[in-house]
Parts: C-alpha cells; sequence; structure tokens
C-alpha cells in the first residue's frame, strides 16, 4: 500500500533546502550583443595594426645583429689563422679552411681546427669570402635578406668592413 502524501504542516517542517518555494531562482543571462562583439575585433584589429609591424621589425634587426657577430667571429679565426700560418686560406681554399685542414696549395704547416663548424648567415645561406678583400686583406659578408650583392635596409650586405 502506497504511503500518504505529507501533510503542508510536515512540508513547512522540512528544511529550507527542500522546500520548492525556497528553490533558487535563475536569474536570466545578459550576453554579448553583436556589436558589442564588432567593437571589441575592431580594438583588437587596431592593435594588431600597431604591435605586428614593431614586432616584424625586431626580427630583422636581430638578424643583422647576429650576422655582423657570426662576421666578427670568422674574422677572429681567421686572424688566428693567418698568426698560424703566416698567410690567410686562399680564395679556394675558403672558410673551409677553418674547419677542416686544406689540401690544396699552399697546405698550412700548423694547421689546428679554428672553428667547429662553419655558421651560416641567419637567411640560411653560407658566409661569403673573398682573398684578396675589396675593403680588407679579406672580406667576410653576408649579402643580407635578399641574397644579393648590394641593397640598403635589411637588404644590405652585412660584411667585416662595418
Amino acid at each position: 500500500m502506497p504511503a500518504p502524501p505529507p501533510s503542508s504542516a510536515a512540508v513547512a517542517a522540512l528544511p529550507s533546502r527542500f522546500n520548492a518555494s525556497a528553490a533558487p531562482r535563475f536569474r536570466a543571462q545578459r550576453a554579448f550583443t553583436l556589436i558589442e562583439l564588432m567593437v571589441i575585433l575592431v580594438i583588437i584589429g587596431v592593435l594588431a595594426a600597431l604591435i605586428v609591424p614593431n614586432v616584424i621589425d625586431r626580427a630583422d634587426e636581430s638578424r643583422v645583429t647576429a650576422a655582423r657577430s657570426d662576421v666578427a667571429n670568422l674574422m677572429q679565426a681567421l686572424k688566428l689563422y693567418r698568426l698560424d700560418n703566416q698567410r690567410f686560406p686562399t680564395q679556394q681554399q675558403g672558410l673551409q679552411a677553418l674547419v677542416q685542414r686544406p689540401t690544396q696549395e699552399p697546405v698550412p704547416p700548423n694547421w689546428r681546427p679554428y672553428l667547429e663548424k662553419l655558421p651560416n648567415d641567419p637567411w640560411g645561406r653560407p658566409y661569403q669570402y673573398l682573398n684578396p678583400g675589396t675593403y680588407g686583406a679579406v672580406d667576410v659578408f653576408s649579402l643580407g635578406a635578399d641574397g644579393q650583392p648590394g641593397g640598403e635596409g635589411n637588404d644590405a650586405d652585412i660584411g667585416s668592413w662595418q
């Protein structure tokens, strides 16, 4: 036999968490309107237009700085090579003579490894070497971002004469 329904006095005696009349009421939630979303997107677009060019310029500046540092390190290694062997590597021996003992004449009498490996420039191309150099006894340089001789800005050559 089913149990009889509770009396209203019994329901009133229940704790408020069980009382149906005391159940929490849901508030209407407010969402963003389409206009508010559009305003936010426009603000983000303006900020991106102002910030992105500055960040891109920083990357280009860091590549130029890295190339200058590499050229200076290569020149130091070439000077050590010259101190040990009384001459710079020939044009045919190139910068590879700093990493591996040349077999072409003139074979250096006191060769030792001057670098562990030859770096590429920050744009992924090998550094250029001229002996005799245009600006000094030897020239070491990168052709810049465009990979072509000359140029301006980020495309300018970065060399040991600078």
